[in-house]
Parts: C-alpha cells; structure tokens; sequence
C-alpha cells in the first residue's frame, strides 16, 4: 500500500506540474457533411520538443468496428494508407496540408457514404520521453442529398447546395438564377425516431413560413474589344485579348477569331475549342494557344511572332442558350473593331565588357571575372568568348553558353586545365560573367565577347567588344617586417612578435606559410621555434620546449603573431620570421612557393616589472529615460607597465527594502565571464553586458533601463602577474566611484499593498503568497511580477519572474518543479510553492512593473514599479509516525542500532570462549592419557629390571 500511495502522489505530482507537455488538439466536432461534398479537418500540436516541423497520422474508426483503426494518410510514410484509402491517397483526393511546422490540414475532395466515423490525428514522439497527449479524435456524420426531378442537372453541376450548418440548421444555396427558379421558397423538416427493431417511425412533420424569390432579367445587350499591341518584334510573344462588356454577371458565350477575314479557332460556350486545319499544326508545335481566360474573356496567343503574322485580326462573340435538342442557340452576335499587327524592325544592340571590379590588371593567382552585358529590349542571346593570349593574333575559344543555358568550354579551357577553373554563367538575361578562379601569366591578353540574338533558333544581329587584361607576376614587391610593442618586457609580462607581409597583393588572401626563429642570448644559431604552414597545420621545434606552453599564435591574412605569456629570461634573444607565398590552390596541386623573403632580425629583453594602478574614483548621478539604454564607465588612470592581464568586476547596490551589493559579473584575468548569482537568468545575462573600450576603458551597458535597475553602480579591478610556477599572483586592487543610476518620472506609478504579514504551512503541502495592486491600473497598460526569496542574513535571491508577455523566466531550473507564478485577477499575482519543506522557510516578497507602449514603431516600456513587504513563511513539521520519531530521536536511534551490535559481539565471545575451554578440555585429557600411558610403560620396564637383578645374583650364588 505504501508503494502504491507513493505512485500516486508522483503521478499526481506530474498532473500539477503540467509544463511543457505535448498536446494535440483537432478541429471540435461533430463535423456534418453531404456525401460529394469537400471536408476539411485541421489539427494541431503544442508543447513538443525535438524539430520544429512534426509529422501527423490520420486514422478512421468506421460505425461498423469502432474499435479498428484504419489508417488513411500520413506527412511521414508513403505506404501509411490502408487499401480501402490508398487509391484516393495516391489521385490526391485526400491529401494532408501543411499550415505550419506543427499544424496541418486534412483535405477530402469528394465525400463518399463511407467516410462517416470517428477520426483520429496522431503525432509520433519526439521529446524523448513521454508525456503529454499524442492524439486527439472527432466526429464527422452518414448523410446523402437526393435532388428533385427538375434540379438534378443543375445540382450535379454544383449549382444548388444544401449544407448543414449544425445539429438543427440547414442552408440551401442556389447558383446561376433562371427565371423558373422565381417562386414561393420553404423548408420542411421531419422527425423521425428509431425503434428496437431499427425501423424509424415518422413522428412529426412541419414546414417553415414562405420566402418570395424574384429573379431579375439579365441585360442583354454588350459590347466587344480586342486589347493588343500594334507592333511587335520578330520572335517575341503576341497575345490578343477579346473582352466582353455590358453583358450578364454569368453568360454563355462562343468566341472566333479571325486573320484577314479568314477564321482561326471558335471556342464554344462549354469551353471546347476547334482550330482550322493551317493552325492545328502550330498549336501541337506549341507555337499558338487558343483559351477562355473567363467566361467574358478570349485569348489568342502566338509564342514566337514572324512576318506570316502580320495582319488584320479581330474576334466575334456570339451569346447563345442551349436549346432542347442539347445543340448551342446563337441570341446575339458582336464583332470587334479590326486589330492591325505589324512587325518592328530589330533596334541596334549595344555590347558592353569589363572587369567586375573595374581592373584591367590582377595578379597571378587572383580571381579574374569579366561581365559581358547587352543593350536592347530583352530576348534570347546566345554568347561566345575568345581569348587572344598576350603577342598572338589568333583567337582562343574559351566558352560559349546558348539560349537554354547550354554551357560549352573551348579545348583549353576544359577539365585538362592545370590551374583555375573556367566557369560561364547567366546573371540575368542580358548579363553573362566568365570566371576563372585563378589566374596564370599565360591568361594575359584580350577577351572578345560576342553576343548573338536568337530569333526562331536563328543566331542574328551579332555585335562583339574587346578588354585587355593584364595577369602580373607574385615574385615582385614582397616585402617581410618583424614589429614588436614590447622590445624590452617585464619579468612575468607577455609580449608580442608581429611578422607583417606587405605586397601589391596583400588583399588577395593568398596562402602563406610562415616560420618563426629564435636565437637564444648567448648563442650564434637560430632554432626553429614555429611553423604555420599554408593550410593551416603547425608544427612546433624540437629545441625550444618552453614556448608552446606560453606562446598563442594567431594568423590572418599576411599577418602571424606571436603572443609569449610569462616572458622570463629563455625568452630573450633574437627573433626572425621567413615567409613563404602559394598560390590559391596550392592545397589541391601540391605547388611549390611563388614567393619567398626573410624578415630583419629582432632583439628581445626581458626586464623585472614595476607596477602602478589607479582607477577613477569620482562619483556622480546619471538619470535617464525608461527603457533607455545605459552605458557606465570603469575608467583606468594609470596601469603597470607590461599590459599585465586584469579583472574586472562590476557590482549593484539596488534601492530596496533588502539593500544589498550584487555581483552583476565578472571578467578575470583570462578573459573569462562570469555572471553572479543573482544575474544568471537568460533575461539579465541579455540585460547586462561588458565591453572592453580600450586597455583603460571598461562599460557596462544595461539595455532597456527600467525601475528594477535604480540604484549604485561601481567597478572593481585587479591586476595579475602569472609567476613561473604556474600561479596568479594579484599585484593590487582598485575601486571606481560610485554611479548612481536613477529614472526620470514618467508620471505612471504602480503602488503594492504594503502589509507585513506571517505564514505557517505544514510541510509537504502547497502554500500561496499573494502579491496585490491597490488599483488594476490603466486598460492599456501589462505588468510583470518578480518574487524574491532570502533567509538569515544571506542576500536575497531571485525565485520566477513573469514578464508583461505572459512569459516565465526562473532564477535556477531546478525552481521550475518547486514553485509556479501566475496571475489570479487583474489586481493578484500569486507564487504558488509546491510541497514545501523546512528549508523553503524564510523571507517573500515581490516587485511588480508597470509597461506600456511608447515610440514608433512602439515597443513596451517600463514606467514604473513598487516593491511590497515581507511575507514571513514558517514551515513547520508535520505529524510525526512511528518511524519517523524514531529517526528524530538520536539516544533511541542510537541503542536500537547499537544494543544489537554489542549483543551480538557478546555472544560471539561467549562462544569463541566455550570453543576455547572444550579444545584445552581435549587437550588435557589428550596428554594426562599420555602421562598415564608413559608411568605403565615404566614401571614395566621397572618390574622387568628387577626380576633380572634377581637372577643375576642368584646365579652369582651359585657360582660362588
């Protein structure tokens, strides 16, 4: 039982957590369709994780298996669909919509019988855990529309619809009014009800009160025009529109053209066009097209103009009925005015060609792009380039690019060439760029460009220009300087070593390799110290191990530099770069160097530092507009020579009733940032900010200045000297005047009831601790809540801030499962405190803003805000059970845990003992058996004795 309270008390946790989790929500139903009707049926996820774009499944639940799901469609799984659905997946009648990332739409053309049920939207996991819904399920109802006898043909073409708006409203809707629809209108609704037995019963019948229905005529008479233009270039597009005016909103019209009073086409008021024999083969070639654009618009269309089709056209409209016999009555005919087309002559083009950053000259190696630009009205060209390379006279083909965009390259100029790249490409359609990527010495010369119209696959009117380009050479004007600020540093100091590359080229950005020397005091060799190599690999020396623990190396563009930390006397010496300059793509060719210089030498000594800081102590008062961004100065009069390495930190005294200094942030001696505790929120990590001006200028910049930010700023630094062994050593600390931060009054305020007052709550249970306005404010105004938390004599921390937006911005995100804040009415914010325990005791209170709209374009500015009292909150235990007063005791907890320990040992003793005395019992026994065996053995041996002394002097006797 206790297990499974506890389940429940989590699950229950996880009910009233409810934050973040997926939820899928489908369009309400029940959904009430005709069959042949379109449905559409929208659903949406909310609160997921993972990629912003989510897949969706649809399903059915037919009335006939409520319980099996059949699958329809699916944004992931072509083969998703099920048999009964897969045709009309794969002809698109159903087809899933895209709307957003995480909402679609699910379309169904054509509504059949079998379509009504329960349907279901499904979206596969993506959090990575469970939680939240993944479907959701609605009703769509079985009911098919039987149109009357003389409505069917106008109800299969659409024209008469009946829809049901709901559970007990229905819409007749009725298209394209003809004059027998004029009438008396009603509605009529019957009830029935079904019996056991599934049979319905009619029970009542009643009919809505009459609607008279008037249709006017429609006018009759109308007028025709024919829009073109009267002149046209060959091989240009010629389109002719014949308009209808004055005529009826819908009316059944029949248009042909006409070519020097000869006829073209006829297009039929049902839209089925008929071109005579000469033009059928034009319009297969896709050369002609012949269309109703509306039902009071014709269109004649001619894709390529040429001299055949200059003429007269014009265009008869005839408005006609369909007669019984089903054949088209002509009622009225109009003709247009007729329309003269002639062709223009070609204007002359004019070709224009330069380089694209207006160079006549580049250097080897260098990117080389021309631009070849036509004049003129636009129309496919077709674009050749030559090449006359520098002291030839013939012409190289260097590529060419037709109408379609066709690319072709001369022999030269192909895959075989040994160095950059030729490429064509399109701009626009009066632009062509040639590129090569990078050039060589044979690419000097003069580059033709020629341009060509294509008029009916016919190259014509080509015009041509020239450019002289000069490619030079990398081996001149390379130059190597060796430069360092710091010739004579202090011990422990970093100094720098800039290897600078000048050249004519020096923008090019071209491959270079660079490699560092060193010639220690003393010594008349120079060892290799470093090499960055021209793709990027570096390579350290063998005979110089003190410097790739204190060197940093950075390299741009014909520049290396050398950053030596902790300069002690290994370091001084003779320093020397050597440079050596590739060309662009001399990591694909394996090239050798184009270039090569050596630097001058340069002598580095080290000496011991003297150290000075003093910092800018004069206070002062700066006040500044709300929403206002502000920039504070830590200002450096005077610093140690070497540049040693500094921290900066900035603190915040706020004006509150807990006046406190806050550690804002933190940049150490690394350069390192590090906000402090009460600063680590997304929102004050945007908020506030350093920048390093310069060596003697810091700022802090707070965006967006608002009332929660009144109070004193000031800076802290310190200066640092990195020792041999490893270790920092602070040389001194200084601190900046105080600045005082305040807002101009913007004549809003915000006033929160000032009440101290107690809470007690039992620990594991809920508490919340209002916060109230005195007045809700003005209606165009939002406010946001901050909640603070402290206890003891600690500093104050920042719990949950709900902004103007309605978002939630916690201090920690370990506080996201403890605490929740909201809004209960326009005049009560409430911090909700979930399962409370002793250590939530303390000190509550809130700040609240209040923003409104300023500016153009506007955005939400803080005009003021209000602090409340403390909320003290006492946690007090909670009843006390059989174990747990065993646990809180210490003596009792202690003997029941122990008094076994010391019986058992006992007992251990008291046997080891017994097992001690029965093994010297046995062993006694063992060795007074001995004794006893040794004595008999003895006195045999005794007796025997005896008897033997006996006979002897008995024998003695004898003898005697």
């Amino acid at each position: 039982m206790a297990r499974v309270s506890s389940v429940a008390a989590f699950l229950l946790f996880l009910i009233k957590l409810g934050i973040g989790q997926r939820e899928v929500t489908v369009q309400r139903g029940p959904l009430f369709r005709a069959e042949g009707y379109p449905v559409s049926i929208s659903c949406k996820v909310t609160g997921h994780k993972g990629p912003s774009e989510q897949h969706f499944q649809w399903s059915i639940y037919l009335p006939t298996a409520p319980t099996q799901e059949v699958q329809i469609v699916s944004t992931m799984d072509d083969g998703f669909s099920y048999a009964l659905y897969a045709q009309r997946v794969r002809n698109r009648a159903i087809y899933v919509e895209r709307v957003q990332g995480n909402s679609v739409v699910l379309h169904i053309a054509n509504l059949q019988r079998k379509d009504a049920g329960e349907y279901e939207c499904h979206t596969p996991n993506t959090d990575g855990t469970y939680f939240g819904s993944y479907s959701a399920k609605t009703t769509l109802t079985d009911f098919m529309l039987t149109p009357g006898p003389s409505y069917t043909e106008r109800f299969e073409a659409g024209d008469v619809r009946l829809d049901k708006l709901g559970a007990s409203t229905f819409r007749l809707s009725i298209g394209r009014l003809q004059p027998s629809d004029q009438g008396q209108l009603f509605c009529e609704a019957i009830e029935w009800i079904q019996d056991p037995d599934e049979t319905w019963t009619f029970i009542t019948q009643k009919q809505t009160n009459q609607t008279t229905l008037r249709v006017r005529p429609e006018v009759k008479d109308f007028q025709v025009n024919l829009t073109a233009e009267s002149m046209f270039a060959e091989g240009k597009p010629l389109e002719l529109v014949c308009l209808v005016l004055g005529s009826s909103r819908a009316p059944q019209l029949q248009g042909v053209w006409f070519f020097n009073d000869k006829e073209m086409a006829s297009v039929d008021a049902a839209g089925v066009l008929d071109l005579k024999t000469s033009y059928k083969e034009r319009a297969s070639q896709g050369q002609l097209q012949v269309s109703k654009l509306s039902p009071k618009a014709f269109s004649l269309r001619i894709f390529s103009v040429g001299p055949e089709d200059e003429g007269t056209y014009k265009c008869v409209v005839m408005k006609v009925e369909r007669a019984r016999t089903g054949s088209w009555q002509v009622l009225q005919r109009k003709q247009s005015p007729d329309t003269r087309v002639r062709l223009s002559k070609p204007a002359a083009r004019s070709v224009n060609l330069s380089e694209k950053n207006k160079r006549q000259a580049v250097w080897e190696g260098e990117a080389l792009a021309l631009l070849c630009q036509a004049g003129g009205e636009e129309s496919p060209l077709l674009v050749r380039w030559w090449h006359i390379p520098q002291g030839q006279t013939q012409p190289e083909f260097v590529a060419a690019m037709g109408q379609d965009g066709t690319v072709q390259l001369g022999p030269s100029y192909g895959e075989s060439r040994n160095h950059g790249s030729v490429r064509l490409a399109k701009v626009n359609w009066a632009t062509f760029q040639l590129d090569i990527t990078s050039t060589a010495i044979t690419d000097s010369g003069t580059y033709q460009c020629e341009v060509s119209e294509m008029i009916r696959n016919q190259a014509r009117n080509m015009r041509k220009t020239q450019i002289l380009v000069t490619v030079k050479s990398l081996e001149s004007s390379l130059q190597v300087t060796l430069m360092s600020r710091q010739p004579q540093v202090k011990l422990a100091d970093t100094f720098d070593l800039s290897c600078i590359v000048s050249a004519g080229y020096s923008d090019l950005k071209l491959p270079l390799t660079v490699t560092w020397q060193f010639q220690p005091a003393g010594s008349h060799v120079f060892y290799q110290l470093i090499q960055i190599a021209q793709n990027g690999t570096i390579e350290w020396g063998n005979d110089l191990s003190q410097f790739p623990k204190k060197t940093k190396v950075s390299q741009t563009p014909f520049r290396s530099q050398l950053l030596i930390h902790d300069a002690t006397g290994e370091e001084a010496g003779v320093y020397q770069c050597h440079v050596e300059v590739y060309g662009i793509n001399s990591l694909h060719t394996n090239s050798s160097a184009k270039a090569k210089a050596n630097s001058h030498p340069l002598r580095i000594a080290v000496t011991l530092p003297k150290s000075t800081l003093k910092m800018n102590s004069t206070s002062h008062v700066q006040e500044v507009s709300t929403s206002s961004n502000v920039d504070i100065a830590c200002s450096i009069l005077a610093r140690s020579q070497g540049k040693l390495p500094l921290s900066v930190t900035w603190y915040f005294s706020p004006i509150s009733a807990n006046p406190a200094q806050l550690e804002i942030l933190e940049m150490d001696q690394n350069n390192v940032i590090q906000y402090g505790d009460e600063f680590l929120t997304p929102r004050r990590k945007q908020k506030f900010h350093m920048e390093k001006v310069s060596q003697a200028l810091f700022q802090l910049h707070i965006l967006n200045a608002d009332h929660e930010d009144l109070g004193s700023y000031h800076c802290a630094v310190e200066e640092w000297l990195l020792l041999t062994n490893g270790t920092w050593h602070r040389l001194g600390e200084k601190k900046s005047g105080l600045t005082e931060l305040k807002i101009k009054p913007t004549g809003s305020t915000v006033r929160v009831f000032k009440e101290n007052w107690t809470e007690n709550a039992i620990e594991h249970t809920d508490v919340a601790i209002h916060c109230q306005l005195e007045s809700s404010g003005s209606p165009s105004s939002l406010f946001s809540v901050t909640w603070y938390w402290s206890r003891g004599s600690s500093g104050s921390q920042l719990l949950v801030s709900l902004q103007h937006d309605g978002l939630l911005e916690y201090g920690e995100e370990g506080l996201i499962k403890d605490l929740h804040c909201y809004r209960s009415s326009p005049k009560d914010f409430v911090l909700k405190l979930h399962q409370v325990e002793l250590r939530d005791a303390g000190r509550y209170w809130c700040r609240v803003s209040e923003w409104q709209l300023h500016g153009k374009p506007s955005k939400w500015v803080n005009q003021a805000s209000d602090e409340s009292r403390h909320v003290v909150l006492t946690v007090l235990p909670s009843e006390p059970t059989f174990p747990s007063r065993i646990c809180s005791s210490a003596p009792l907890l202690y003997f029941l845990v122990i008094c076994p320990l010391v019986l058992l040992a006992l007992l251990l003793a008291s046997l080891l003992c017994l097992h001690w005395k029965s093994k010297r019992l046995a062993m006694l026994r063992f060795k007074a058996s001995q004794d006893k065996a040794l004595w008999v053995d003895l006195k045999r041996v005794g007796d025997k004795t005896s008897c033997k002394s006996d006979e002897d002097g008995h024998e003695d006797e004898e003898g005697n």
